[in-house]
């Protein structure tokens, strides 16, 4: 169910019943809050899926032949001095966007779109500023994140229907909204995708901002503020080779078009390769125990989910005795509560 914020919400919630909480007090409205997606939806099953770290880079490499979207990033980030705490940002967004309550989201939301009204870029090769809040960028960059995510993960293994494919898609238009779209302007089936790219592609080539973020994300210096011993071993050590190997998996997922744009083979043969590396590392991911791979958002939203699912379960005998004694035309029994909770 859908509250006016766009977000799921139990079923206890959506009557206005508040279950009562170990303590013998009631549950806050963002304990009863699944989010704008919820357990449910084809985002949490995408995004339950730890391959998404190869999707991340794919989106990057594929973002950056983008001129005006890869020179407003040259020109206003601080990547370069800090590739790691950029990259722990925008995971981080994008785990509350998806995992976090509504609430959660529509804030993290407003932080970004304040941010981005505030910065302008000069495009390279006119000499024309222009706002980094474009739609055509926001959509370019919207687009790319989403197919990366949605085909890295079914290239990886993840088993969808093409329905669940399009439900995806026509998910994410939320997401694309807490950004400032207009969702309607906004891919929201595999085949919308697909001839949104056709149309884009005209747009797109090799810069030099292209050039250099691709050679960034091959291969990113290690901290300097890490010891010798350390540098040594990210830059030269088995990390670092296992890093390499990472980055060939996400430039092999990119399109065939993409992939020869930055002077790779386009050969299907190129596109196989790519998703067995994808499958076998997707195998090795899920076999991290969870704990280690989960952050704090997402197991927080676990456990809305799962207090909601034993909401909805105890609610059940009583709507069913309801309804049965409704159709007799008896009074309703209140269900009696155990013991336990009544000594609370």
């Amino acid at each position: 169910m859908t509250d006016a914020a766009g977000g799921h919400r139990s079923a206890d919630a959506a009557s206005g019943h508040r279950s009562a909480d170990g303590d013998g007090g009631h549950r806050s409205s963002d304990a009863d809050d699944l989010g704008l997606f919820g357990p449910d939806s084809v985002t949490w099953r995408v995004h339950d899926e730890p391959i998404l770290i190869v999707a991340g880079l794919r989106s990057l490499y594929l973002q950056a032949l983008h001129p005006r979207a890869i020179a407003g990033v040259a020109q206003n980030s601080h990547y370069r001095a800090d590739p790691f705490g950029r990259l722990m940002r925008t995971s981080i967004y994008v785990a509350t966007t998806v995992w976090g309550t509504t609430a959660e989201a529509n804030a993290a939301a407003a932080r970004i779109r304040r941010l981005h009204a505030r910065l302008r870029a000069t495009d390279p090769a006119t000499g024309v500023e222009f706002r980094i809040d474009e739609p055509e960028l926001l959509r370019w960059v919207h687009v790319t994140e989403v197919e990366s995510f949605l085909s890295t993960a079914t290239r990886a293994g993840l088993d969808l229907t093409p329905a669940e494919i399009d439900r995806y898609y026509a998910e994410q238009r939320r997401s694309a909204e807490l950004i400032g779209l207009d969702p309607a302007t906004v891919p929201g089936s595999a085949a919308e995708v697909a001839t949104y790219y056709r149309a884009v592609r005209p747009q797109l080539r090799m810069t030099r901002d292209a050039a250099d973020t691709a050679l960034f994300l091959t291969a990113p210096p290690v901290p300097g503020q890490l010891s010798l011993p350390w540098r040594i071993g990210l830059g030269f050590g088995p990390p670092r080779l296992a890093y390499l190997g990472v980055a060939a998996t996400a430039t092999g997922l990119l399109p065939a078009w993409a992939r020869r744009m930055y002077g790779g083979p386009g050969l299907p043969t190129t596109d196989v390769c790519a998703a067995v590396s994808a499958r076998g590392l997707r195998l090795a991911l899920r076999a991290v125990p969870r704990s280690l791979v989960e952050g704090p958002i997402r197991q927080a939203a676990r456990r809305r989910a799962e207090q909601a699912a034993r909401d909805a379960e105890q609610a059940g005998p009583a709507r069913d005795g309801a309804e049965q004694a409704g159709r007799a035309g008896g009074p309703v029994s209140p269900r009696p509560r155990p013991a336990a909770a009544a000594t609370g």
